[in-house]
């Protein structure tokens, strides 16, 4: 039987890479964007020991016009595409005062996580629509306990992850007529490149009690949900926010 192919963008390492592990286990097809013009070395192995087929395409998700590549790359390898991972983000290119927020860095943070993510998931709908269904449908977006919990430090990424969320919410009511699983996946505070600059301050307030599961995540944490959603499980829970935080983001007095 024909495998089911999926797209994680920023695929190369952390979460991303985590993701295209746990789904080339579940029997998916990998494609992995990310920014550099070749894979890594061992990057292609290791999507193929796990028995998956493995493509590798050069994106930067805030340029639109390189979307159709990434789409053709993915329809050429694997003749179609079943799920989309997006998951290629920034966080904040200075952490301050809200009150210095320069506007180019605000651009930036909304360009990658907001509107590069939208339009491709717009992309990857219409070609979905445009072909039978051969196997489960999905996308799957990466946003953050910050799509809710206020980091005034870093309000440009906060604002980047709220509008992603509202943004699956709707691709959720539009899809789901055509039997397309739409969810939307929130990271707490995760082992990865991206918090390496900051991890003496998480270890400190996840000792403190931050999260109540008393460590950080690790990425793999992340994939195994990602899988666990691509597989068509939970299809009927399409439209939901899946909180990967630990309890973290739980109220509490």
């Amino acid at each position: 039987m024909t495998r089911p192919a999926a797209i994680v963008t920023g695929g190369a390492r952390g979460i991303g890479l985590a993701c295209a592990e746990a789904l080339a286990d579940a029997g998916f097809d990998i494609l992995i964007a990310d920014l550099a013009k070749k894979p890594a070395a061992g990057l292609a192995e290791n999507i193929n020991t796990r028995g998956a087929k493995f493509a590798y395409a050069q994106c930067d998700i805030a340029d639109l016009a390189s979307h159709p590549a990434l789409l053709g790359a993915a329809i050429n390898a694997f003749a179609g595409i079943d799920c989309l991972v997006n998951n290629a983000g920034v966080g904040a290119v200075v952490r301050g005062d809200l009150l210095e927020l320069k506007p180019e860095n605000f651009d930036r943070a909304l360009d990658i996580n907001l509107r590069g993510t939208v339009f491709l998931s717009q992309a990857v709908a219409k070609v979905m629509l445009a072909a039978p269904a051969n196997a489960v449908r999905s996308i799957i977006t990466i946003t953050s306990v910050s799509a809710a919990m206020a980091s005034p430090e870093r309000a440009d990424y906060c604002i980047s992850k709220a509008g992603l969320s509202m943004w699956v919410k709707n691709l959720a009511l539009r899809l789901a007529p055509e039997n397309i699983g739409v969810f939307e996946v929130r990271p707490g505070i995760i082992r990865t490149d991206m918090t390496a600059g900051v991890s003496a301050k998480y270890d400190a307030l996840i000792e403190g009690g931050l999260v109540p599961a008393k460590r950080w995540g690790e990425a793999g944490d992340i994939g195994t949900v990602v899988a666990a959603l691509a597989s068509g499980k939970f299809a009927f829970s399409t439209g939901s926010v899946i909180d990967v935080d630990g309890a973290l983001s739980v109220p509490r007095l």
